[in-house]
């Protein structure tokens, strides 16, 4: 730990990573219960309601899906950091336009959809970049760790976000997303003070090659490529949170208050165990325990999915987070450790095409699954989907299953 404490440029980068995640956390819990409710104030029930907030996820996946690749050779090609701040100067704007739409009064949602639009192209070169950039900041005896604690990072923010997210809702929307904007900014400021060099190599041949060069070597590794898409099938089925705004209002009953408390439930279950997982790293059998930990998340979603009691919905929530917790941790250190820095980037932009489409277009399947079987058969279609899905991985996958140390 003091080791890593030594690293300044690390430490801004981590400070960033932590402002803009609480960013994005306030602005996609304000943008899930704005549109959910503009839905149901204009006419529509709610299963079209559960529709049009999965449409939100289908909204950010596009630009995601065609510029993911082209993202990931920019950040194999050009400094890490620029790509980073630029990235980040397009959230504010999206932020600053969403807080002008929600104090206008603006009931329309075809402008909400448009800048979901917009800022799916800012995160298409914001993940690369920062995934690649992270472990060129740290000596690599020390990157699990420094893993471990950008994990932390991100579910700190998870669980502040969402919780501060609710509340500023039941203010106003557009103080909320204001506020999103404002700590966009302090990232950005936070950046600034990365003095190392965040240029990679530059590799030769054109962008089409370099992507080329970068889909075979995802395919070919099993341990790659097997745990990028364990985690796309298994998000995509069972993105029980997508839903969270109709269980807060028409099946729990609790309001934005009680969404905010739900939101944050995941994130609380995963820094518990990220902090673990930061002072006692994981020795042996790394690939079971990434198996069983997606097979906790899919049985935590069932339950969810079924409960009618705020207390246990939130419980299962937290399972559900800490499971998630220990197999990104897991697959974020395998596919770092495995992956030579130049190519890092176009790594790093596959899977975050894979993890985005679990995300996104994980609200779009549940949107659409709530449309037809409801918000609870939804979610329990999804939780039966993920546990199904870790035991098919796990026998086409033999290479993972047996990953042991990470190291």
């Amino acid at each position: 730990m003091r080791a890593l404490l030594k690293q300044t440029d690390f430490l801004f980068f981590w400070t960033a990573r932590f402002v803009a995640t609480l960013a994005v956390q306030i602005q996609a819990v304000t943008i899930g219960w704005q549109v959910y409710t503009l839905a149901r104030e204009t006419g529509h029930d709610e299963g079209q309601g559960a529709f049009l907030l999965g449409m939100v996820g289908l909204a950010q996946f596009i630009p995601l899906f065609f510029l993911a690749l082209t993202a990931g050779e920019t950040a194999d090609r050009h400094d890490r950091k620029a790509i980073m701040t630029a990235a980040i100067g397009v959230d504010i704007l999206c932020a600053g336009g969403l807080g002008l739409l929600a104090w206008s009064g603006h009931t329309a949602l075809w402008p909400i959809f448009a800048i979901a639009v917009l800022f799916g192209a800012g995160r298409a070169f914001l993940s690369p970049a920062s995934s690649a950039m992270g472990p060129m900041l740290v000596p690599r005896p020390l990157l699990p760790r420094a893993i471990a604690w950008n994990s932390l990072s991100w579910q700190s923010a998870s669980i502040i976000g969402p919780a501060l997210g609710g509340l500023l809702c039941a203010i106003s929307p557009a103080v909320a997303f204001g506020a999103s904007a404002g700590l966009f900014l302090l990232g950005g400021l936070c950046l600034l003070g990365i003095r190392q060099s965040t240029k990679p190599a530059v590799q030769p041949g054109s962008r089409w090659t370099l992507i080329k060069e970068g889909l075979v070597y995802t395919w070919r590794n099993k341990i790659v490529f097997g745990s990028i898409s364990l985690d796309l099938f298994a998000v995509l089925l069972g993105g029980a949170t997508a839903l969270l705004p109709v269980f807060a209002r028409d099946v729990l009953h609790v309001g934005a208050e009680g969404f905010g408390v739900l939101r944050a439930a995941p994130a609380v279950g995963a820094t518990l165990v990220a902090v673990v997982l930061a002072s006692q790293q994981i020795r042996r059998r790394a690939g079971l325990l990434m198996f069983g930990a997606v097979a906790v998340f899919g049985a935590a979603t069932v339950v969810f999915g079924l409960s009618q009691w705020m207390w246990l919905s939130v419980a299962a929530l937290a399972v559900l987070g800490g499971a998630d917790m220990v197999s990104v941790y897991i697959r974020q250190t395998l596919v770092q450790l495995v992956t030579p820095d130049p190519m890092r980037g176009r790594v790093a932009a596959v899977s975050g095409l894979f993890i985005s489409a679990s995300n996104e277009l994980g609200e779009f399947e549940s949107g659409v699954a709530a449309r037809f079987l409801g918000p609870v058969g939804a979610a329990v279609f999804g939780g039966v989907g993920a546990l199904v899905v870790t035991g098919a991985w796990a026998k086409m996958f033999p290479e993972l299953r047996k990953a042991d140390r990470l190291e």
